[in-house]
């Protein structure tokens, strides 16, 4: 299987040896609470559970580890979260909203040890309860490429391990750029699919009228300009594995579609009536909330479900700061600069560490290429990464200078030719850091892959390839 030199990744076969610390624990107390339900839809009652996990979640759909029956309450309504300080209240967009002490709220912390909850006509109480348990996570730095010794990630290890060794579809949730397409290889890498092929759609990079062919492919005639029988995903990965990146983006017409190939094996070309089956596991990923996007109407439910028998969260970068030092030496490996490890010294970390990582690991590769490439030391202020310069008139990299006649120009007129200037300066490095690949670079930007094709156009940009990478 390829590998990737992206989002702190190392090839499999480094001798990069990163050993985690004598004293960290090996086993953590799981979380638990009570739930005890004293008015459902209105109607007293006294209904207790007690619930271990990281994440409990309460609606009106069966599959909620807190069923509410009440018309007023969602099918997913909302989620109570362990956290390093307690728990935690989040509502998936519910139509009637989750209120602590009266106030309505989209997510919060929960009052110790004692609270209520109110959602519809029902109300709940939640009480923290101390643990009777405790799960066992590995002692390492690296499962594979993937990398971190912090307590999210050995848990998401621990996970992966035994999602590996089964056949089972799996559902991956995170933010983008935590590296959700990593895990998905390390799963494969390990399990019993591992020598099959591993074939990649992305639901964002894909025109909406291409996605079924792209799929379950056609036959010829089957559309304007399909001159011959072409293959889709689900076939080419026969006895392999059917990665759906970006799966919240899917389109709703296509979901009973895609829902049928996944519960039959069977799939149909565009422009064909017979059946053709399959043998592929599915994996997907999303950086959506898919319980939520149930409730706002925008993904099926009975796809979601079937998505979802394991599902993996991967953690944000934010979670997991103490990972830094490690990511950084793995992505200085991967691009053979370890000689520019000074470069990030004990301040430069600690300014690190205050920064919010929106792009996660994605962002931070970004950052230490820059740092290699610019052979200086990356020092934030307040926070803040610094900012990409933009090339002046003569299209240098410096910052733009303004002359007495751009200066007297139109406001309209100075701004559009700014953010052109922009433009190229960004598109230019987006297909730098993607060798080329213009499907990749669209995953990476969220852009619609036939739109960043007419940008690189339009600022005369060439690629070194056009297939999905």
């Amino acid at each position: 299987m390829s590998t990737r030199k992206g989002l702190g990744l190392v090839p499999s076969d480094s001798t990069l040896i990163l050993q985690p610390s004598a004293d960290e624990p090996t086993e953590l107390p799981v979380p638990r609470l009570e739930v005890a339900v004293v008015v459902e839809s209105g109607i007293p009652c006294a209904r207790s559970l007690i619930l271990e996990g990281e994440r409990i979640r309460i609606g009106s759909h069966p599959s909620n580890e807190v069923v509410i029956e009440d018309r007023a309450v969602s099918r997913f309504h909302c989620f109570l979260a362990a956290g390093p300080r307690g728990w935690t209240v989040t509502d998936t967009s519910s139509l009637n909203g989750t209120y602590l002490s009266g106030v309505r709220l989209r997510d919060g912390d929960l009052p110790r040890p004692l609270c209520e909850l109110l959602l519809g006509e029902s109300r709940l109480q939640v009480r923290e309860l101390g643990a009777n348990a405790h799960r066992k996570i590995p002692v390492c730095s690296n499962f594979g490429e993937l990398y971190g010794k912090s307590v999210p990630m050995r848990q998401m290890y621990a996970t992966l391990e035994r999602v590996a060794n089964s056949d089972a579809t799996v559902l991956i949730q995170g933010e983008s750029g935590t590296g959700k397409e990593l895990v998905a290889r390390e799963i494969v890498r390990r399990g019993p699919r591992a020598s099959g092929p591993f074939v990649i759609v992305d639901a964002s990079a894909i025109s909406k009228s291409l996605i079924e062919s792209e799929l379950f492919g056609h036959v010829r005639g089957a559309f304007t300009g399909a001159d011959r029988e072409r293959k889709g995903a689900f076939e080419a990965a026969n006895g392999g594995t059917v990665f759906l990146d970006e799966i919240g983006e899917m389109p709703l017409d296509l979901q009973p579609k895609l829902l049928r190939a996944l519960e039959a094996r069977e799939i149909r070309q565009v422009g064909d009536n017979n059946p053709r089956h399959v043998n592929v596991r599915v994996i997907a990923a999303t950086n959506r909330d898919l319980e939520r996007e149930v409730n706002l109407g925008r993904f099926r439910g009975d796809l979601f479900f079937r998505l979802a028998v394991v599902t993996v969260q991967v953690p944000h970068l934010r979670q997991r700061l103490e990972d830094l030092p490690l990511l950084i030496r793995a992505m200085l490996e991967s691009m053979g600069a370890l000689d520019q490890q000074p470069l990030f010294a004990p301040q430069v970390l600690k300014e690190l560490s205050a920064h919010d990582w929106p792009g996660n690991v994605r962002e931070l590769r970004n950052y230490v290429e820059r740092a290699v490439i610019m052979g200086v030391p990356n020092s934030i202020r307040g926070s803040t990464l610094p900012p990409l310069p933009l090339p002046d008139t003569a299209g240098s990299d410096d910052s733009p200078t303004w002359t007495e006649q751009e200066l007297n120009e139109p406001f309209k007129t100075a701004k559009e030719r700014l953010l052109s200037r922009f433009e190229r300066t960004y598109l230019a490095r987006l297909l730098e850091s993607n060798d080329g690949n213009i499907s990749r670079a669209a995953r990476q930007a969220k852009l619609d892959r036939m739109y960043l094709s007419r940008l690189l156009e339009r600022h005369n940009l060439k690629s070194k390839s056009s297939e999905v990478g």
